[in-house]
């Protein structure tokens, strides 16, 4: 057995694990590996001799026991396993050999609940727990991902040098990533994309929101295309080339630039484009749900974030869909007249959903703050995102600047740069919402987006009905618009229909 001291540890070699590992290893640090599974680990010692000029920093552990001994104290273990059980499991087997001030930082897409419980545990036990998001998949995780960390500011300085290190980089004045990093030559220099988010749970929920927010981006791409297919009946090729254009302007971001790759990949076994030949059923792992709850649980009006997972709920109803489609036909097109017009249209339809998306998800971490004992610093987190991860954005810098500008703007549509863009692009938005209701073309992400927007640049709602309504039947009282607000009134609908203030 070497007597090398590793200066951290990585449990998990699946994907993010092994990745996340050799992005450890190009930065210097001496990093031990361990897998229940210990072929798993083998292989992956045996592809790293071979193919990674890293790989003498890459040292292997059969035993659990071994791993943990061979790390320098404090200990600093990351774990890349199954969020849930195999998480609880995992710390449970690492407590027989851990020591005070030892720190456990759980890199999985755990529930935040979990990773606010495991915390509080483990700080009775003096060990540290750190929460910490990590975006960015395959390739952010092996070259530079978005790191959203939550825990004790004491747990976080023993990761800190790490997790600045091991980052993605930005321009810290453009906002741009830097790319080009290979293995064995990570890029240098830059802003990282990493920052301790909160305590507990937070870097947790934070990466949660995130996803949430990923959701809805995805679903308000994919309808776009879907409309420029069948309203302007572009071919998919054609349709990635606009994609390439719009990703030069202020839409540019990772998912408009591989959404565009993937629609001109032709089919590899026949004519066409693959993406015609992919099955319309879109997978998910919870996170979106997760997000969708969370926001019913903090009455937080997300509507677009949850459409966006109820639209992949009614994706997998595949067969129901296909007979509906037998027995509903769709309407007599009236199909856009000017199709150059109409690409601008869904071009800044795009973007005002787009931002409303986002808007709706600050709005949710701005409402968690408070029944979760968090402060988050919204232009760190808008910092964060813009590299590394999967919603990284040029506009994310326009929200960066917006944050820094006012922290305590309470939406996203109030700042001077959105609301002119959002007042600007919404009669577009509103034609190319109307011509896709009149031709049957499901669009319930870009047509929440609006609705949010409209409901939210409200100053009355039909909510008055549904209260009179609520008291009709249920005696839940109102208020009057016409007596000061917190007064409660109730009407005896079934009887003289006398009104009576109920005392507080």
């Amino acid at each position: 057995m070497t007597a090398i001291k590793a200066q951290l540890g990585v449990i998990g070699l699946g994907v993010m694990g092994k990745n996340l590992s050799l992005n450890l290893a190009d930065h210097g640090y001496q990093t031990a590996v361990y897998n229940r599974t210990p072929h798993v680990t083998n292989e992956f010692l045996n592809y790293c001799r071979q193919h990674e000029p890293s790989w003498q920093s890459i040292l292997g552990f059969h035993e659990l026991e071994a791993f943990v001994q061979a790390i320098e104290k404090p200990r600093k273990i990351l774990l890349l396993v199954k969020a849930g059980k195999p998480t609880d499991l995992t710390i449970e087997s690492l407590l027989a050999f851990l020591d005070p001030g030892d720190v456990i930082v759980d890199c999985g897409n755990a529930y935040w609940l979990d990773t606010i419980r495991r915390e509080r545990e483990l700080r009775q036990q003096n060990i540290d727990f750190i929460g910490s998001g990590v975006s960015g998949g395959e390739t952010g995780a092996r070259y530079g991902p978005s790191l959203m960390a939550g825990g004790t500011l004491e747990a976080w300085q023993k990761i800190e040098p790490i997790w600045m290190a091991i980052a993605a980089k930005v321009d810290p004045k453009t906002g741009e990533p830097i790319e080009g990093a290979k293995p064995g030559r990570p890029v240098t220099g830059g802003e990282p994309c990493a920052a301790r988010v909160g305590e507990n749970g937070a870097g947790h929920y934070v990466k949660m929101v995130h996803n949430g927010i990923e959701y809805i981006d995805m679903q308000l791409i994919a309808e776009c295309y879907w409309l420029l297919k069948h309203l302007l009946k572009l071919p998919e090729n054609q349709i990635g080339q606009l994609f390439t254009t719009w990703n030069q302007g202020d839409l540019a971001s990772y998912l408009i630039e591989i959404t565009a790759d993937i629609l001109q990949q032709p089919d590899p076994h026949g004519e066409g484009f693959l993406v015609e030949k992919i099955l319309d059923v879109a997978g998910q792992k919870g996170t979106g749900k997760w997000t969708a709850i969370s926001a019913l649980d903090l009455g937080v009006p997300t509507n677009s974030l949850a459409e966006a997972v109820f639209a992949r709920y009614m994706s997998a109803m595949k067969q129901e869909r296909q007979k509906a489609s037998s027995i509903f036909p769709a309407p007599e097109p009236q199909l856009p007249t000017d199709p150059s017009a109409f690409k601008k249209q869904i071009q800044a339809t795009l973007y005002g959903a787009k931002i409303c998306a986002y808007a709706q998800g600050f709005q949710l971490l701005r409402e968690a703050q408070n029944p979760f004992g968090w402060h988050f610093d919204f232009a760190t987190l808008a910092k964060i995102w813009r590299g590394g991860c999967i919603i990284r954005a040029r506009f994310l810098q326009k929200i960066t600047s917006a944050y820094q500008a006012n922290p305590a703007l309470e939406n996203l549509l109030l700042d001077p740069y959105f609301r002119d863009v959002v007042h600007s692009g919404q009669a577009s938005w509103r034609k190319v919402v109307a011509s896709a209701v009149v031709n049957g073309q499901p669009i319930p992400a870009l047509s929440s987006a609006l609705a949010y927007f409209d409901s939210y640049r409200s100053a009355t709602l039909p909510a008055n009905l549904i209260q009179a309504q609520r008291d009709y039947f249920g005696a839940h009282t109102y208020q009057r618009v016409d007596r000061p607000r917190g007064k409660h009134y109730h009407l005896d609908w079934s009887g003289d229909r006398q009104e009576q203030e109920i005392p507080e």
